[in-house]
């Protein structure tokens, strides 16, 4: 499946920005987002859950205090991990679940963590939500962090309604419907807008 690389990434920048004037504002304004990945695998999937819901330092804390506790951090390893252990790093009882689910599903080989991407985003986004606790913020997170898919647009993530009604000036917070409705001006870079609407919300 076709990838982001950075010069992709910086081109489809100057794409978004010469269609969008609101856009290339916040180019002006903060400078051109980083381009953002992750390793792809458990480690970066399990890293999103945690974020689910919290502030990205609290989620850093947790999982810094997580890596500290194995030598890899591997399913097999994470599952060796007591609860009480795992509740002291700073997981809460509900991501405690969701995560070990996560990490039996790859070890019992109902989740080819490491194939996927070679899978299309709508079969790599119903292997992950089929998992409990891994909706579809999280599997659009992780394509388009882990995977590098060009074209995710999380309609579901606050971060991104609050940018676009602040960017675009909306009297309300834009509903799913809507934010898909604005998003399609965006294709076939939509992962790429969401990283310029994460950044004026970043910096704002």
């Amino acid at each position: 499946m076709t990838a982001l690389t950075r010069a992709r990434h910086r081109a489809a920048i100057e794409a978004l920005a010469a269609e969008d004037a609101d856009l290339a504002a916040i180019v002006d304004r903060h400078g051109p987002p980083a381009f953002r990945s992750r390793p792809a695998g458990f480690p970066t999937l399990l890293y999103i859950i945690l974020e689910q819901q919290v502030s990205l330092a609290s989620a850093k804390a947790t999982y810094d205090k997580v890596l500290a506790l194995v030598e890899e951090l591997t399913p097999a390893a994470y599952l060796a991990l007591g609860d009480d252990t795992l509740r002291a790093a700073g997981l809460s009882r509900q991501k405690l679940r969701y995560t070990r689910l996560v990490a039996e599903a790859i070890e019992a080989g109902d989740l080819p963590i490491n194939g996927l991407q070679r899978k299309p985003d709508d079969e790599v986004r119903t292997l992950l939500t089929a998992i409990t606790g891994v909706g579809h913020w999280t599997a659009d997170c992780y394509l388009m962090l882990a995977l590098k898919r060009p074209d995710l647009w999380p309609v579901g993530d606050l971060a991104l309604v609050k940018a676009v009604q602040a960017v675009k000036g909306l009297a309300e917070r834009p509903g799913p419907a809507r934010l898909e409705e604005l998003g399609e001006r965006y294709r076939p870079y939509r992962s790429v807008a969401t990283q310029l609407y994460w950044h004026h919300y970043l910096n704002a």
